[in-house]
C-alpha cells in the first residue's frame, strides 16, 4: 500500500518581474482618478458587482521570530523577500484558488513567484513539523523547495492576515500596465489563517485607498500626465507592515 503523502504533484510556477509604484488616495482623489482612468482602461474579468466592481483579497504573511521581513522593509533594504499565502475568498470550497507566493524586491524592481496549492496543503505550509511533506508531494517546483529551506533556516511562521477589496484596471493597449485600487484594509494575527469573515480584522489606513501602478518598462504618457496634474508623490506603503503595526506584532523603531 502506498504511503500517504508521497504522491508527486507537478505545478506550474509563475514568475513576474515589474515596477510597482504606490500612492495613498483620499476618497475625492480616488474618485477623480477613476473617472479619468475609465477613459483608457477597463475592469479585469475577476470583479464582482456585489463588491462594487472589486474582488476580495486575503494574504497570510510569514516572518521569523526577529520579524526580519518587517524590519527589512522598514529599513529600506534594497534586496529583500517574504512569503505569503494568497487567496480570493473567505469561504472555502474545493475550487477555491490558493497560492503560495514569494514576493520581493531587487533595487527598484519587484518580483513575484507563485504556485497554486490545495486547501489541504495550508496545514503543511504552516506547520514546521510537517513541512517536509511538501517536498514529498510536490516535485521539481523551485518555489516549494526554497520555501521549505527558508522555514528550516529561519523558523518562518504565519504572523498576520491582511484582507482588502481590490478594484483592478487593465489596458487593451498595454497588457503590462495595470492599476489596482485597494481599500477597506483589515488585519488580524494569523491564528485562524484562511477562515473567518473580513469585518473581524482591525482597520488599516481608514478612509484611504492604496493605488498600485504596475508596469514593465514605463508609465504611459496619459497616466504620467494624470500623476503630474494631481501632484501625486510615490510613497513606500506596505500592507504587510501596516498590518503588523496595527496588530501590535512588531514596532517600527525608525
Amino acid at each position: 500500500m502506498k504511503k500517504m503523502g508521497t504522491a508527486k504533484t507537478q505545478l506550474n510556477q509563475e514568475d513576474f518581474a515589474r515596477y510597482e509604484f504606490k500612492y495613498l488616495l483620499t476618497p475625492n482623489l480616488r474618485d477623480a482618478l477613476e473617472l479619468e482612468v475609465g477613459n483608457f482602461m477597463r475592469f479585469d474579468g475577476h470583479v464582482h458587482k456585489e463588491f462594487g466592481q472589486r474582488y476580495f483579497v486575503r494574504s497570510v504573511y510569514f516572518d521569523d521570530q526577529e520579524h526580519s521581513a518587517f524590519y527589512d522593509k522598514i529599513d529600506g533594504i534594497k534586496t529583500r523577500k517574504k512569503y505569503r499565502i494568497r487567496t480570493y475568498e473567505n469561504e472555502f470550497t474545493g475550487s477555491t484558488p490558493i497560492f503560495l507566493e514569494e514576493k520581493g524586491r531587487h533595487n527598484e524592481r519587484t518580483f513575484k513567484r507563485r504556485v497554486p496549492i490545495e486547501l489541504s496543503d495550508v496545514e503543511l505550509i504552516c506547520t514546521p513539523e510537517k513541512i517536509f511533506d511538501l517536498l514529498d508531494k510536490y516535485s521539481d517546483v523551485p518555489l516549494i523547495s526554497d520555501y521549505v529551506y527558508s522555514v528550516v533556516r529561519k523558523s518562518l511562521r504565519p504572523v498576520v492576515v491582511i484582507d482588502y477589496l481590490r478594484k483592478p484596471y487593465i489596458s487593451d493597449f498595454d497588457m503590462n500596465f495595470r492599476l489596482t485600487f485597494d481599500s477597506e484594509l483589515r488585519a488580524f494575527p494569523a491564528t485562524n489563517l484562511l477562515s473567518g469573515p473580513m469585518p473581524n480584522g482591525l482597520s488599516c489606513i481608514p478612509g484611504r485607498t492604496v493605488l498600485e501602478v504596475k508596469f514593465n518598462r514605463r508609465i504611459p504618457p496619459w497616466f504620467h500626465r494624470i500623476l503630474q496634474s494631481n501632484n501625486m508623490r510615490r510613497l513606500s506603503i506596505s500592507k504587510f507592515c501596516v498590518g503588523i503595526k496595527v496588530c501590535g506584532i512588531a514596532v517600527d523603531l525608525s
